[in-house]
Parts: structure tokens; sequence; C-alpha cells
């Protein structure tokens, strides 16, 4: 495969809702491009992106796979990004790493959420966008209703520029508004047609818009066309350039995928008019780490090498695969490549680009490129890779946060070490995955983006590292307290022949209301009552057992012991004597002393829009949970509460249905409080061990 100079490169990501056909897309342009000879199909489990056993077992994708298409001269990198949600991590890279996102919306459905998702995603990154308009050949479908459902979400920024000639199973070519030419046909068969003339008023009426959104980029084009003076094609393209890198233009296209229509010409449009790396003269920003000083990069090949890793592939027979981009200089099988995160020089096994899961081995690639690096040692996702001698840091990843937690459990006895392992090489590959052990209940904590997501990870376990893995609801983390005080006596006596056992305290057991102090012992023997050498064995008898409390065995905590009296007996007292008795006065008097379940309280943040707020308080209510407040942030509601962490282990799953996907929540550990007694009668009932 040839090198592509940096201004002969267009990095493109494709995005959008699950299921609306990006995966196809990528095949139906590798077909049209000649890179495969025929066209994989999602659900047969053959195309060239969606490669895992897992993807090819569930129809959709899972992780983001790159897609170099070489087309007219140009270097198409198209990286096919998951729509569904439990795999947003997928998306973090991929925007960080393209200068324009591909925005894929079905002419069936019109603009989901998982576009909306992507388009603010484009946004927040500054990335250029375009939509493109899929499954035009379905039925029922009308390419300018979705156009008008745009515009009325996004305005005058979005602009026709690929517009269908028949709507539907009659969906049979394209016409370019920018260069008023009409195309027939499927794939690279498509053939340039003179102009349907019932179309020909709609395509001037669009040009209009294009130029009048192309004269309002760039103020001296805007003097031009208010004077009424024509803008020229070159005028129009200049416009056209620098409104996508504001967002003042977002180019529409229609296509269809499985038919092959309009394909080609969406390349040629992204050829020949999409961003190129060096488009201009976009910086990326970073800083010097070792001084800490602001530092900026141009893609070009006469700036010192940097490239920034957006994702890793943990294989268990290739090895690990970092791929990367490389924001400014040029990277060759004999560049040295330090990693400025881990301040280590790495040894690369080798230079790839991956098509899929093919690896295609290079010696050099140019600024701006996508490749791929094998056998990184240190190297992770969100590394940034530099000249030694000039080095720059660039911002890492910011993954989403995990929101549901499973306990993992090695389906095996003797095989744990093989399921931590091949998590924590998951990990690598996924850092939305989080693992965490749980000192209280000794559970290790596996937590993700989504039910689905968890399942995967499990069955990629399984497949890639031959590990079998249970995922459980974690155990709930409840604790014991008393609430009110009381003196009981401790008293063990036992004779067996010879010497006997002898040990007798008085214990006063009180509440603690300083919730930072889960227990205190007070020494308060005055006389000798209890001699001083078993005073601690005291101490230790009580704090060995309020691990387990007297309700259902959970820790029992904010309790005061005060040791104020006792007796003992000259040969038969010892160390366990004394440790048994304050056993006895700890379970007795706890017993006696109104002792209540505590659950942990999480403080939840939920973030929706307004029309589903109703729902949101009402469903909260039903968890017990207590809204605290609400304000307005971004055109979202916030809804801040508070709920046990009994009730949320699902709420993940739920408040995607509730919302359509529209809604996210952030859940933090805020403190313990008591259980009501009705759900803590069912606790004690089915956990209780005394």
């Amino acid at each position: 495969m040839a090198d592509y100079v940096t201004t002969n490169i267009r990095n493109i990501a494709l995005m959008g809702h699950g299921g609306e056909g990006k995966t196809t897309l990528t095949e139906a342009m590798l077909y049209a491009a000649h890179i495969i000879d025929r066209q994989g199909k999602v659900e047969d489990g053959n195309t060239t992106t969606d490669f895992e056993p897992e993807e090819v077992k569930r129809h959709c994708s899972i992780s983001a796979a790159t897609a170099p298409i070489d087309w007219n001269g140009k270097m198409l990198n198209i990286i096919d990004v998951p729509g569904y949600f439990d795999f947003a991590g997928e998306v973090t890279g991929p925007v960080r790493v393209v200068e324009t996102v591909g925005i894929v919306v079905s002419a069936v459905t019109g603009f989901s959420v998982g576009a909306e998702k992507a388009f603010k995603q484009a946004v927040k990154h500054g990335n250029c966008r375009m939509f493109i308009v899929n499954q035009m050949d379905r039925e029922h479908v009308s390419f300018e209703k979705v156009l008008q459902q745009l515009r009325e979400r996004h305005g005058s920024c979005v602009v026709p520029v690929l517009v269908p000639i028949g709507d539907g199973p009659s969906f049979r070519g394209v016409v370019n508004v920018l260069e008023k030419k009409a195309y027939e046909g499927s794939y690279d068969k498509s053939k340039e047609i003179p102009m349907p003339a019932e179309m020909s008023s709609k395509v001037d009426r669009w040009f209009e818009d294009l130029t009048e959104q192309a004269a309002a980029a760039d103020d001296d084009l805007m003097m031009k066309y208010l004077e009424g003076e024509e803008l020229t094609y070159d005028d129009i393209l200049l416009g056209f350039h620098k409104g996508m890198k504001d967002g003042s233009i977002v180019p529409v296209v229609s296509v269809s995928a499985a038919t092959g229509v309009g394909i080609a010409r969406m390349m040629d449009l992204m050829a020949k008019y999409m961003p190129s790396p060096s488009h201009l003269g976009i910086s990326h920003e970073g800083f010097n780490p070792k001084t800490g000083e602001a530092q900026s990069r141009t893609c070009t090949d006469d700036q010192p090498f940097s490239a920034f890793i957006f994702k890793t592939i943990a294989d268990p027979y290739v090895g690990k695969l970092s791929l990367f981009r490389i924001f400014s200089g040029q990277l060759t099988t004999s560049t040295t490549l330090y990693n400025v995160n881990k301040d280590k020089t790495e040894k690369s096994g080798g230079l790839y680009i991956l098509r899929g899961k093919k690896q295609i081995s290079k010696q050099s690639l140019h600024a701006g490129d996508i490749g791929a690096l094998s056998k990184l040692q240190f190297t992770s996702t969100g590394d940034t890779l530099a000249d030694m001698s000039n080095p720059i840091q660039y911002p890492t990843l910011d993954f989403p946060k995990p929101c549901i937690s499973k306990a993992v459990y090695a389906m095996k006895q003797g095989e744990e070490d093989k399921v931590f392992t091949g998590l924590s090489r998951l990990m690598e590959e996924d850092p939305s995955l989080s693992l965490e052990k749980n000192t209280e209940t000794t559970e290790t904590i596996l937590s993700g983006l989504g039910e689905m997501h968890l399942d995967v990870i499990r069955n990629k376990l399984e497949s890639k590292f031959g590990a079998k893995a249970d995922l459980r609801d974690p155990k709930i983390p409840y604790r014991e307290t008393i609430r009110k005080t009381v003196k009981v006596q401790g008293r063990h006596k036992k004779q067996s022949g010879g010497h006997g056992q002898f040990g007798d305290v008085w214990i006063e057991f009180s509440p603690i209301y300083d919730k930072d102090v889960d227990f205190e012992f007070e020494d308060a023997v005055v006389g000798g009552a209890v001699p001083r050498n078993f005073i601690p064995s005291v101490e230790k008898g009580l704090r060995e057992n309020i691990v387990h409390g007297v309700l259902a065995g959970y820790p029992m905590v904010h309790l005061h012991a005060k040791l104020y009296d006792g007796s003992y007996h000259p040969v038969d007292s010892s160390e366990m004597a004394f440790k048994t008795a304050a056993r006895i006065a700890y379970k007795k008097g706890c017993m006696d002393a109104s002792p209540v379940l505590l659950e942990p309280i999480m403080h939840v943040e939920v973030t929706v829009p307004d029309e589903y707020m109703g729902d949101i308080m009402g469903d909260m209510n039903k968890r017990r949970g207590r809204i605290i407040g609400m304000q307005q942030e971004g055109g979202m509601q916030l809804v801040i509460a508070e709920a046990p962490m009994a009730e949320m282990f699902k709420y993940a799953t739920d408040l995607r249905s509730m919302t359509q996907a529209r809604g996210s929540f952030v859940q933090k550990f805020e403190r313990y409080e008591e259980v009501p007694a009705n759900v803590a009668e069912k606790i004690i009932a089915v956990e209780s061990v005394y």
C-alpha cells in the first residue's frame, strides 16, 4: 500500500445509533474501492470491522475498528465505532484522533438518541460533522423529511450536499449539489447522467442555501455575497472548508449501504472536501512533561514526532496492539519510541495499519496517519509517544464512568489467578471497566457501562483467555450498631479436671455518635477486679467479635465498650477465659441494646431531559430514595438524590429504559443509615448467621 502524505489523509469516524448501518456502510466503501471481493453482511457475521467472536454472535459492533481505504489518491481512514450505549467507552478514543465525524442516521427512523449523542461528542471535541442518511432504499422513506428534522434540531448549518434521485426502492442515484452533477448506479459503477428535470429547481434552492452558509463562514465572502457578486466555485469551497471547521456547515449526504447507491459519490466527497489533518493549520495542544509549560504541535512531517495511543487490542496470540494517531512528525520502523507518560523507551514488534483484524506491515507513516504498533511493553490507552529530545504530552482520555457492578468469581476453584489476569488484560483494552476488591465483603467487583457490556467481558474472558467467570449481584456491605446503653455481665466458667477456665467481666456498651469512630474500648477497672494482664484480652475478644454483628452477622460499628468491673480466679483465669467472657458479654449486651441494621446510602446525580422528570422522581421514590434538589444544566435537568445502594444495582438498565437512553447518572457513597424495620426483617431472615 502506498504512503500517503498529510494533505492526502482523511480521518473519519462513523458514529450514531446502534443498528443504523455503520458497519454495513464501511463494508460498502471497502467493496466500492475493490479492497474486498464481496460485501459482507452483519447478520452473516462476515464483515471486515466486526471480526471478534462476540460481534459475530451478537450481530453488532462492540469495539471500534479501523478500515483504511485508498480512494482517488486519498487515504480515507475510516473508524467504525459501536453505537450501542453499553460500549460508549469505544467512542472516547476515535473522537480524539479524527477530523470528521460522520453521523449515520437511518432514513427510516430519522434523528435518533445515538445520533444526538454522537453530535454532542463531535461538538465537544471540535470535530467537523457530516450527516450520512443511510438506508435510502427502504420502504416509506423520505430524505426531505429527515432533512427537515435535522434542520429543526440544528438549524441552517445543516446543508444537503448529496441528495437522492428517487426515494425508497426507486432510489437509484444522487445529485452533488455543490457541483450540480447527477449520478446513477451503485458502488464505483455510478456514472454521471443529465440532471433530472424534476430536480433542477430543488437543487438550485439547496445550492443557494449552501452558498449562503459558505459566505457566512468568511467575512470577505459575506461582503462579496451581500454586494450581490456571484461567488465562484473556489469561493464556495473556501467557505465550505471554514464552515465545516467552525461547525456553521454540516453537510448531509444520502446513500444506501445495502445497494451501494451513493457510496462512491460520498467517498468522492470525503476525499475532495473533508478536512485533512493539516487543514487550516489545526494545532494539537499539550504540555512539556519536564517543565509543565503548555506546548502545541502542528500536524506536519517537519515537526518533532509525537503520537497518541487511542486504543489497545489485547490478543493472547498476537500480543498487544496499540492503535495510534500521529499528531506531528513522521514515524518509521527505526524511530525511537519514548513513552512520555511512563518515562520509558519502548521497543516495538512491528509497525502496521489495521483493516479490521488484518495487519498490513508498513515501513513509515506520515503526520496525521493512523496505525498500530505491536508488543509495546509499558504503553497503554491515552499515553503519548514522542521524540525524547522534544517531548510533549497530550491530555489523556476521559472515559465514561462505570454505572453497573457485579461480583466476580472463578467458575472453577483454583482458576482465580487465570480469571483476574485475563480481566486485567481486558481492562487494558477497555478502560471503561474497573475492577476493585471490596475489603468489607471480600468480593472482587467488576464495574462497567451496562449488563450487556459485562456479559461481553465475561464471554471474551472465556474465548480469549480460557477463563470462566461467574458474575453475581454484589453483597451489600450492611453494618450493625446499637441505639441504647446497657450494662451486662459476661461470665465464663468451665471445670474440666485439672486447671479450669474462669473469666468474669462487667461491660457497659453504648452507641458512639461520632460516625468516624467504629469502636472504642475504655478501661475503667479499679481495685484490680480484673488483673491488668487480662484487660488487653478483653479488648482483643471484643475486637475479634465485632466483625460479626448480633442481628445478621454484619460488622458492628459505632460501639463504645467500657470495662468497669469483673472478677478472676488466681489459678483458673487465663487470657483465653477473659476473651471468651468478653464474647459472651458482647453478644448478650448488644442484643439488649436495641441493635439495628445500617445500609450504605449513595449520593446520586441523574441528568435527564425535562420530559422524563416525573418518571425519574417517581422511580426514585420507589427505590426508597429522597430527592434533595434539582437544577438546570446544559439544557438538561440535574436531579440530585440519595438512595440505598441495595436499590441501585439495576438502575443503569432501568434509567436507560425510562429515558430512551437519554439519561445518565453518577453515584458515590455518602453515609450509612438505619434500614427500615420491614426491610431489615427480610434481610435478617435471609442473612442471619446467629
